[in-house]
């Protein structure tokens, strides 16, 4: 909204400067800037602890009467509701004219046809003030400070009370951890971390809701001894792999990573991609059991992704192909399976066909909320479609970005790229470049935390680092692991991240992204 971007012909000032793109503050030097700043101020605690003053003056007590008066909140009498009552004038040329007018003394004017006018252009064009609905001073909003020990809070300024590191699970195969699934909302019937090895061994880990932070307020000393994740029992007690593992044959050229999995949001299905046959697989976590096949690309498929869950656990899955083309599925929470009818479970119809790619697709992301689906081939630009399979543009990285690996968007419409040899850039939706950066490690894994602020990364290396998303400004690093990271996810309440390690182990850390907050770094 602040930029010319079609080139329209806005006209010439009085000084001559041709009216273009809107000028911004100093404070501000790209129109992102400013939409993510006054963002930022609007959401500040200082803003939200005053917003019943607000209210109190534009719906509350102070809208209308000596209070309005007290607090210098007095408008035009002709804005206020009910100052214009159409009804009781029968006259179709008195009815245009304010009742206010003649109460007020009907016999300083005459009624002219340029006075009615400039009675409906004050009306039209400076609007009504609304209803007021309070006529008691509106309670002020709690502040999150107030809130800090509950474990739920969003906003949580506290200082680093734990380690950065809760645990490390060394699973009994050293298969490197390629994909984990954090699922861990407590109304699931078993929170869990998913997790699944480069041999497809798959473990449900359960979850265990620790109260609030370990040490502080509100934590039971009964919880003490339980740490948040707990091994799956038929993975430690070698009791019952069976269950566990996948044996159906993949194909040999295909390299097992992060994209070839995907886990449902109640832990109770896994779906798995790169067989020879060119299908995905959907299997129970609970008995292991392949439950359905889904064929539709014409070649082998090569990564998947789920985008956030509705309630009832339905979500989009789409599967990208060796074919270059993306199919969108709908996996439905009630049937436990791809598409909608029970009844030919055998042969699921796609919702959408992506095409675009010139070659094999190796990683995409999909988005719900805004109905987006963004992909990367082996070579070329990353790609962004609708979810009814329109092609809205491509991605085009800077120079050297050419080689798409990784794909993390947040619902705010910011699109993180991770292309071969360190090389990272952060796009808008509308395909504008905002950010990029390189950095000396070979990333395997990236996420965005829920409000789409801050990035975390790991690779090789065995570090853990944490960005700020609009700039890549780097915030933190971990302690660095004895083993390079393949694949890391977020707890529900964002808190807690998990990592899968090529050593078979997988690492809980601490994380807690108000730390970086801008509020709490200046203000506490």
């Amino acid at each position: 909204m602040f930029v010319n971007s079609n080139g329209y012909n806005l006209g010439v000032r009085e000084d001559e400067v041709v009216v273009n793109d809107v000028d911004l503050p100093p404070w501000a030097k790209k129109p992102e800037d400013f939409v993510r700043i006054n963002r930022m101020a609007l959401e500040s605690e200082f803003v939200s602890c005053q917003l019943h003053q607000w209210i109190d003056l534009i719906f509350g007590y102070k809208q209308r009467g000596p209070e309005a008066v007290r607090a210098l909140n007095v408008f035009h009498y002709l804005t206020y509701e009910g100052s214009v009552n159409l009804e009781s004038i029968s006259d179709p040329v008195l009815r245009e004219i304010p009742e206010a007018y003649f109460i007020r003394d009907p016999h300083t004017f005459l009624l002219t046809k340029d006075f009615i006018e400039a009675t409906e252009a004050q009306i039209q064009n400076f609007g009504q003030t609304p209803s007021q609905l309070l006529i008691e001073p509106h309670p002020p909003r709690s502040s999150a400070m107030h809130l800090c020990f509950l474990p739920q809070s969003p906003l949580m300024f506290k200082d680093q009370m734990q380690q950065d590191v809760i645990m490390v699970l060394k699973f009994p195969s050293n298969s490197p951890v390629t994909h984990v699934a954090a699922n861990t909302l407590p109304h699931l019937t078993i929170p869990a971390v998913v997790t699944v090895t480069c041999s497809r061994l798959f473990a449900v880990n359960r979850w265990h809701n620790t109260v609030g932070l370990r040490g502080a307020p509100g934590y039971s000393l009964d919880q003490a001894h339980h740490l948040p994740i707990e091994m799956d029992p038929l993975i430690a007690n070698n009791s019952g792999v069976n269950k566990r593992q996948i044996t159906d044959l993949v194909d040999q050229s295909i390299q097992i990573n992060a994209h070839c999995f995907v886990v449902t949001a109640d832990n109770r299905y896994i779906l798995i991609c790169g067989f020879w046959d060119k299908s995905f697989r959907v299997y129970s976590t609970e008995t292991g059991k392949l439950t359905q096949i889904v064929f539709g690309h014409w070649d082998v498929v090569t990564c998947l992704a789920r985008s956030e869950s509705y309630i009832g656990g339905d979500c989009y899955i789409v599967s990208g192909s060796r074919d270059a083309t993306l199919l969108l599925w709908y996996w439905s929470g009630r049937h436990h399976i791809i598409g909608d009818n029970p009844n030919s479970s055998d042969y699921p119809a796609p919702r959408a066909v992506l095409t675009g790619h010139d070659h094999e697709v190796v990683c995409v992301s999909v988005c719900a909320e805004l109905g987006l689906v963004i992909s990367g081939a082996k070579e070329g630009p990353c790609l962004v479609h609708t979810i009814t399979g329109d092609l809205l543009r491509a991605l085009e990285g800077p120079e050297n970005c050419l080689f798409p690996r990784l794909i993390s968007v947040s619902s705010e419409g910011h699109c993180i790229i991770y292309y071969e040899r360190g090389r990272f850039s952060n796009f808008s939706i509308n395909g504008k470049l905002l950010a990029q950066m390189e950095i000396n490690d070979s990333t395997r894994a990236i996420l965005l935390s829920s409000d789409g602020q801050n990035l975390v990364t790991g690779g090789d290396n065995g570090v853990v680092e944490v960005w700020q998303a609009c700039d890549f400004k780097q915030l933190y690093i971990y302690p660095g692991c004895d083993a390079g990271i393949r694949a890391m996810d977020l707890s529900h309440d964002q808190r807690t991240l998990i990592t899968g390690m090529a050593s078979g182990s997988i690492v809980a850390f601490n994380i807690d992204f108000n730390r970086w907050h801008y509020e709490h770094q200046n203000r506490y």
